[in-house]
């Protein structure tokens, strides 16, 4: 399996229902793309004082394997959201890593 993580920072944080919005956008990829076999997304709500970055908005997917998340980044889906994005996002961290299983 392998593990898709990505936090976003805005240039300026949109509103309450654009959030809403961008997050069940992300949750219904589970539904929409082959091979995700878990999926979590959601709005920033830490009190670390490590989040100087200010990034609000992460989604974790694990996928089956590498092939399906190299699948998934043009699917139709993905990049209907990565549209919604377009103007919104300053800067974004992506991380992609096998799962390791003991």
């Amino acid at each position: 399996m392998f593990e898709h993580i990505v936090i976003f920072r805005f240039k300026v944080l949109p509103s309450a229902e654009q959030l809403k919005t961008l997050v069940s956008t992300v949750q219904a990829f589970e539904q929409q793309i082959p091979g995700i076999v878990s999926l979590s997304a959601g709005l920033n709500e830490t009190d670390e004082v490590q989040n100087i970055h200010n990034y609000s908005l992460g989604l974790r997917i694990t996928f089956q394997s590498r092939e399906a998340l190299k699948a998934y980044l043009p699917h139709p889906a993905h990049q209907a959201f990565v549209s919604q994005l377009d103007g919104l996002i300053e800067h974004v961290v992506v991380m992609d890593y096998p799962l390791v299983t003991a």
